[in-house]
């Protein structure tokens, strides 16, 4: 694989996890996968060899050296665990720089570290659910869902949540026939973009236990969701479902997919971050850019102890590097 052109990782909050692992991932990748940092300088951790650099281009020079850092200057010092509400402009405003670069086709694709979206509503009136939100509305009103993805285990598992972030008493009222229509839609298309799966296989689970159970523990499963499976075949998508939750994440299910839409969040997220809490990376599909992260968040309590594990930052860099490889052709 070559690349001429590196990742672009935006800083996140800076009084959580954000800094101390871009550091440490540095130190791991170095040259063998360029990227730059986008934050303030002095928000890192005291002695990281830093290399701050006009465009990002110059990181493929300096990597092996250096961490190469673009500068965005912060109004306010970092402490670690306390976020500052002075800060909170700033940090929307790396996400929104970040994602010209990447746009402008500065960067080969966006890595972000994590923010704290309180944080952010309270010191700059952000207005969105988290960052994936955001980023669709930056990139135009972008069609997107969450994938979250682990390469670690074997076979791999790639979960798409069709409702994320809302009670569990509303799923059954957002869990559309059109919602799981556009998931597994755009969840085929950024397997084939991104991933250079021509054919993928999606599962996708019932709502219910058992799938419903022929309509014993619930009906939404008969009612249509087998009536949009059936359809979606029809049109050539490889999809199977809906199947039982508690029967699709062992190995020899994961076998048979490439990826699996679910139902709501926790259907999704619990098999994957128990199967690989630490390497699991959150990717945004339908966007006209490339976006990865870490799947973790600031982890306040631990930030500044030099106890954060960039693991899943390494992860959603080597996933941001293919990706945006594939997708370049």
């Amino acid at each position: 694989m070559t690349r001429d052109l590196p990742v672009i990782v935006s800083c996140g909050d800076p009084s959580g996890i954000g800094p101390e692992i871009a550091a440490k991932a540095w130190e791991v990748l170095g040259a063998a996968l360029p990227f730059v940092w986008l934050g303030d300088p002095a928000h890192l951790p005291k002695g990281t060899p830093l290399r701050e650099i006009a465009d990002p281009a110059e990181a493929m020079l300096h990597a092996g050296s250096a961490l190469p850092v673009l500068p965005h200057p912060f109004p306010a010092a970092a402490i670690p665990g306390q976020p500052d509400p002075a800060n909170a402009a700033a940090v929307i405003a790396v996400i929104e720089r970040a994602v010209r670069l990447v746009q402008a086709g500065a960067a080969l694709a966006l890595t972000t570290a994590p923010i704290h979206k309180k944080a952010l509503k309270d010191g700059a009136g952000f207005a969105f659910p988290g960052h994936t939100e955001f980023l669709a509305h930056l990139a135009g009103g972008a069609e997107v869902v969450m994938m979250l993805a682990a390469e670690g285990p074997q076979p791999p598992l790639r979960v798409v949540p069709a409702t994320i972030h809302i009670a569990l008493a509303d799923v059954s009222r957002a869990f559309t026939p059109e919602v799981l229509r556009d998931t597994i839609r755009i969840t085929a298309e950024g397997l084939r973009r991104d991933f250079a799966i021509d054919n993928p296989r999606i599962a996708v689970a019932g709502l219910n236990p058992h799938a419903g159970e022929g309509g014993a523990m619930g009906r939404e499963e008969i009612d249509w969701m087998r009536d949009v499976l059936e359809g979606m075949r029809a049109e050539g998508f490889a999809v199977s479902g809906p199947l039982p939750a508690d029967t699709m994440f062992h190995p020899a299910a994961r076998a048979r997919y490439d990826a699996a839409v679910c139902a709501y969040h926790d259907q999704a997220l619990i098999p994957i971050k128990t199967l690989d809490f630490d390497g699991g990376v959150n990717v945004t599909l339908g966007l006209p850019f490339v976006r990865t992260s870490p799947d973790h968040g600031t982890a306040y309590d631990i930030a500044g102890t030099g106890r954060a594990d960039p693991a899943s930052l390494i992860a959603a860099l080597k996933m941001a590097a293919r990706m945006g490889t594939a997708r370049r052709g």
